[in-house]
């Protein structure tokens, strides 16, 4: 049998931990399955004294993550401490200048730098592997880069923030607001004080930039990707969907669109039978479509033994000497994402309008969509609805909620037939749009 793969691993938090507890039950296993063994032999980490559940006793420790990277003395380079920049990229543009492989989890860092990390990779015949950057435990990254190459992509979507799905599924069940909902997934740790990269759709445009590369060959670019996050949401948008037969999930979603590929992040109404719609709580689903083959992988998307899973998968290919492209293409071959207007989308839309409950307000409001060639599939009025569920005409004169459903039109129509709206008087608040996908 081959000599153990040395690794040194930079950030012992949840996820590190993790990995050596993983790594210390299952290494036995993986020898005989791999050829050789996965050793971990330095760490690094800002806080020594911390515990941390797992034995430490026979590893170094090496002054910074840097150093570890240039470290004569381990095969593979374990990045697990996050961000963009700062410590996490010097230490792994250090690792592949010396050529050798990387395991990350760190969406944003290859999110922002995938290409330039790529080239450092190829030109120091080393590698860069992150199935632990996108969707957790779910193998999805493995799935596009390797399992599926027969297939010519169409589409790649999915709910890829566990918060977001959480705060959806916690107001549609129990009736709560999204201020209610947010304050308790923070309370549960899912999530961050500041919950500005979750909820505002952020970190799921990130983990969207790596798929779309995946699946299509474009230049991983957040700056490409159209983001809408889920504050606007209320109870009457999750009512009426499920009225009209749809959930409500944040969704990123990758698609051709000619010879361009259309990225997005945002709230989205989908068919209840689609298995994406009935992925519930912190829970992670991604839908492939390609031209031979359709499927929808669902999962733990965070979380320690998650992610540490999905790092340890990782190791193993490379203890088995199973080695791809970081992002499955040649980097010379990966071309500029571009950012196809949105104004271009086509598909249909839910309305709500807070329309002026008086004579002609919902012939002005068909009037103008109309005008713009926008057919009406249904046409919904409620004077009530759950508590908070938002506009409410509680008294006569008052808004009246009005939910419109289109048939297949563009984003600039929708969008112009609104301004044009908004302009005659007849709503009292800015309206709620979310686009809706279809069988």
């Amino acid at each position: 049998m081959a000599p153990p793969l040395k690794i040194g691993i930079a950030g012992l938090g949840t996820v590190g931990a993790g990995v050596m507890r993983m790594l210390a039950r299952r290494n036995d296993e993986i020898a005989a399955r791999c050829g050789r063994a996965v050793e971990v032999v330095a760490v690094s980490a800002r806080d020594r004294s911390r515990s941390r559940d797992c034995d430490l006793s026979s590893v170094r420790w090496a002054e910074s993550p840097v150093a570890l990277a240039r470290d004569p003395g381990i095969d593979v380079f374990v990045e697990l401490i996050g961000g963009s920049d700062g410590a996490a990229r010097e230490a792994v543009a250090a690792a592949l200048e010396a050529g050798k492989p990387v395991v990350t989890a760190n969406k944003a860092l290859l999110a922002h730098h995938g290409v330039a990390l790529a080239t450092l990779a190829e030109q120091n015949g080393a590698g860069i592997h992150f199935e632990a950057a996108v969707a957790g435990g779910i193998p999805i990254v493995k799935t596009l880069r390797e399992a599926l190459l027969g297939n010519r992509m169409a589409r790649v979507s999915g709910i890829l923030n566990g918060t977001c799905n959480y705060i959806l599924t916690k107001m549609r069940e129990e009736g709560l607001s999204f201020e209610t909902c947010l304050a308790e997934a923070q309370q549960l740790g899912y999530a961050e004080a500041d919950p500005s990269f979750d909820v505002d759709g952020f970190d799921t445009a990130h983990k969207l930039a790596l798929l779309a590369t995946l699946a299509f060959g474009v230049q991983p670019d957040p700056g490409a990707i159209h983001v809408e996050g889920i504050r606007s949401i209320t109870l009457a948008d999750l009512d009426a969907a499920d009225e009209l037969g749809y959930r409500v999930k944040l969704l990123g979603v990758a698609a051709r669109a000619g010879d361009e590929v259309e990225l997005r992040v945002h709230p989205t109404m989908v068919p209840k039978h689609w298995p994406i719609a009935q992925v519930s709580g912190v829970t992670n689903a991604v839908a492939v479509d390609g031209d031979a083959v359709a499927l929808t992988l669902v999962g733990p998307g965070a979380g320690g033994d998650a992610t540490a899973s999905a790092v340890v998968g990782d190791l193993c290919d490379l203890a088995a000497a199973r080695v791809s492209r970081p992002f499955g293409w040649p980097v010379a071959r990966l071309r500029p994402a571009g950012k196809p207007a949105i104004q271009r989308h086509e598909g249909g839309y839910y309305i709500r309008l807070a329309a002026v409950d008086r004579p002609g307000t919902a012939a002005a409001i068909a009037r103008h969509m109309a005008e713009r060639n926008i057919s009406l599939e249904s046409i919904m009025q409620h004077r009530r609805g759950r508590p908070h569920g938002g506009d409410r005409a509680d008294s006569a004169g008052g808004p009246a909620p009005v939910v419109l459903i289109t048939y297949a039109t563009t984003e600039e129509a929708v969008r112009r037939a609104i301004d044009a709206i908004e302009a005659d008087g007849v709503i009292t608040s800015p309206p709620q749009v979310i686009r809706i996908e279809k069988d």
